[in-house]
């Protein structure tokens, strides 16, 4: 093939990631839109928009009433953005982890981390350590955890000198499973009644409490820790061929993978203190963006944010729809949906794995 066949091959690639980039970014939009007018309470979307501009400043206070007002601006425009930026940021957790770690099976949900920042936050609120400093103390006690849940899972699953796909989800499943003991113990024993409610809200994750103090440091640890990896992203695709080749190419292996994995746990923590442990978003949502971009994560990480933002607004969508049609005074987690869709997701991923493992062992 010649160079200029090459070259018209590259240049087709990148206008097809450009136009991928621009239509999601618009169905993104949409999705927002149609996010804060569907609910228990239908908005028409004019009048949302009409909403936000007044509040913004560039319109005058229209013929709405107060409680529409609230609703959009108070309660589902607030709950949008941060589904937008949480479905995002797992979405790069996944992609990153699965880099790190060279394996599809990687998850922050599956291995354990997001169950990790659970009994961090838990246990700032439960005890009132570092809970004075309100999200930031949260999110950094979530974070330590997250990092002790990690590197108990990678130390277990490398038990055996080799760390396999089964092994490393394995020893995530178990760290989940004490996590998650460890938090229902924290509850029961805690004297503070109102915590029973928050830890439910973390083990299923739920979007209900969202407000605008809680969008600013998701949204800045979001867009600074995405900026540095897509960076960063051929270091990530040098890293997938294997550290000597990654090592080849100047890269110091095992400073990277620690600096990076440190920015992966923090940005974990930061979306389990605002949302609670949500489920194979980071699992699903790279795998759908490399089978239609490849694996190039200069690529794959832009958009898989933008896959995973839309994703978790629609689930929210659903879960509130949910609440709307049952006649159920508990709202659905919008965790159990993403649980539901990726339970199966996970399970054909994991039986694909084996095979193709089965397959090279031939």
């Amino acid at each position: 093939m010649s160079n200029q066949d090459n070259s018209n091959q590259q240049n087709q690639r990148n206008s097809r990631f450009r136009v991928l980039l621009l239509g999601l970014s618009g169905i993104l939009f949409l999705s927002a839109i149609l996010g804060v007018s569907l609910g228990p309470v239908s908005i028409p979307v004019n009048t949302v928009w009409s909403v936000v501009a007044y509040k913004i400043g560039f319109i005058p206070a229209g013929n709405w009433s107060a409680g529409v007002e609230n609703i959009v601006w108070l309660i589902r425009l607030p709950r949008v953005l941060l589904a937008v930026i949480v479905g995002g940021g797992l979405a790069v957790v996944g992609v990153t982890l699965q880099a790190l770690v060279r394996n599809p099976l990687a998850d922050p949900y599956v291995l354990g981390i997001s169950s990790g920042a659970s009994v961090g936050a838990v246990l700032a609120i439960g005890f009132g350590v570092l809970a004075s400093f309100g999200t930031l103390g949260i999110s950094f006690a979530a974070f330590i955890g997250a990092v002790i849940a990690f590197v108990v899972v990678y130390t277990l699953a490398n038990l055996g000198k080799r760390i396999t796909p089964e092994s490393l989800i394995l020893a995530g499943i178990g760290v989940g499973y004490i996590c998650t003991g460890t938090t229902s113990f924290i509850t029961l024993t805690s004297s503070k009644r109102q915590l029973a409610g928050q830890v439910l809200a973390w083990t299923l994750g739920s979007l209900a409490r969202a407000s605008w103090f809680d969008l600013s440091l998701p949204s800045l640890t979001l867009l600074i820790i995405t900026a540095y990896l897509i960076l960063q992203a051929r270091s990530l695709n040098a890293l997938i061929l294997g550290d000597e080749t990654a090592s080849v190419l100047g890269i110091n292996v095992d400073v990277f993978r620690r600096k990076v994995f440190m920015l992966v746990a923090f940005i974990t923590g930061v979306m389990v203190a605002v949302s609670g442990s949500i489920g194979f978003i980071g699992l699903m949502v790279p795998h759908m963006v490399r089978f239609v971009v490849g694996s190039d994560h200069r690529k794959v990480l832009p958009l898989s944010l933008l896959v995973g933002s839309i994703f978790l607004v629609w689930a929210d969508v659903i879960a509130r729809g949910f609440h709307s049609t049952i006649d159920n005074p508990i709202e659905l987690p919008v965790g159990v949906v993403t649980s539901i869709l990726g339970g199966p997701f996970f399970l054909w991923l994991m039986w694909k794995t084996r095979l193709k493992r089965r397959i090279e062992n031939l």
